[in-house]
C-alpha cells in the first residue's frame, strides 16, 4: 500500500502544477487585456479632449459647424492617415450637408495653427435637392453629390477653369468620383446673388463648386493629398460607411 501512494501523490503534484501554470497564464492574460483596454480608453479620451480643444480654439460653433460633424471628420482623417491615404494631415476640409446651401457650409481648417482658413458657400449636385442636399449617388450622369471621405489630388485646367481632382475613398459610396469627374472648381452660380434670386444656391453636376472669387486660393491650399469630408446626416451613408463608423 505504501508503494501505491507515491504515484498518486506524484500525479496530484503534477496536476497542481498544471493548474497553477494555467491559472497564472489566465491571470497574466486578464492583466494584459485590462492594461490594453485602459490604454485604448486613455487614448480615446485624449483624442476626444484634443478634438474638443480644437473645436473650441477654432470657434467652429460660432461658424455654424456642429461638433459631432467635426469629430467625425477628424476621426476619419486619422484613420486614413494611419493607412497612408492622406499625405498632409495639417489641413482638413469639411463640407457640411446638414446645413442648407444658403449657409457658408464649407470649412478649410489649419489644424496645426488652429485657424479657419476659409468658411464659404459650396454647391451640391442638381439632382441632390434644392435648398438641401438629400439625395446622393455614386453613378455617372446622376448629377448628384456623393458624401464621404476624399483625398485631394492634382490640379488641371478644364471646362470649368482651374480645378482640383478628388479621389473618393469609400467603396460604392464615392469611389467613382475620378471617373465621374467630380472635382472642386469655381462657379458663377455659387454666389449670394443666386441665393437672393432663387432662395437657394445654384447647383452643380455633382461637384463641390465654390465661389469664383475664392476657388484658386482654396484649391491651392488643399491640393496634393489633404482630406476632404462631405458630411451628410443621411442614414444610408452613415450605416454603410466603414470610415465614418470606425
Amino acid at each position: 500500500m505504501h508503494l501505491m501512494k507515491k504515484p498518486a501523490i506524484l500525479l496530484i503534484a503534477i496536476l497542481a502544477s498544471v493548474l497553477f501554470v494555467f491559472a497564472t497564464a489566465k491571470k497574466t492574460e486578464l492583466v494584459r487585456k485590462t492594461e490594453t483596454a485602459s490604454a485604448v480608453n486613455s487614448a480615446s479620451k485624449e483624442n476626444s479632449s484634443t478634438a474638443n480643444e480644437l473645436f473650441s480654439a477654432l470657434h467652429l460653433s460660432e461658424a455654424g459647424l456642429n461638433e459631432t460633424v467635426f469629430n467625425s471628420a477628424l476621426q476619419g482623417m486619422h484613420k486614413l492617415d494611419a493607412k497612408g491615404e492622406v499625405r498632409k494631415d495639417d489641413i482638413i476640409t469639411i463640407i457640411d450637408f446638414s446645413q442648407p446651401s444658403n449657409k457658408k457650409r464649407l470649412y478649410v481648417l489649419d489644424l496645426n495653427n488652429k485657424q479657419v482658413l476659409f468658411n464659404t458657400l459650396v454647391a451640391h449636385g442638381r439632382n441632390s435637392g434644392g435648398l438641401w442636399a438629400k439625395s446622393f449617388s455614386n453613378e455617372a450622369s446622376s448629377l448628384k453629390s456623393s458624401p464621404g471621405f476624399y483625398v485631394t489630388e492634382d490640379t488641371y485646367m478644364g471646362h470649368n477653369g482651374y480645378s482640383l481632382r478628388l479621389n473618393g475613398l469609400e467603396k460604392n459610396i464615392n469611389d467613382n468620383a475620378l471617373s465621374r469627374s467630380i472635382v472642386m472648381h469655381g462657379a458663377p452660380y455659387v454666389d449670394q446673388s443666386a441665393i437672393n434670386s432663387l432662395g437657394f444656391l445654384g447647383r452643380s453636376w455633382g461637384c463641390p463648386a465654390v465661389p469664383e472669387s475664392q476657388h484658386k486660393a482654396i484649391i491651392n491650399t488643399i491640393k496634393g493629398g489633404t482630406c476632404l469630408f462631405i458630411y451628410s446626416p443621411d442614414r444610408s451613408y452613415q450605416d454603410r460607411s466603414q470610415i465614418f463608423n470606425s
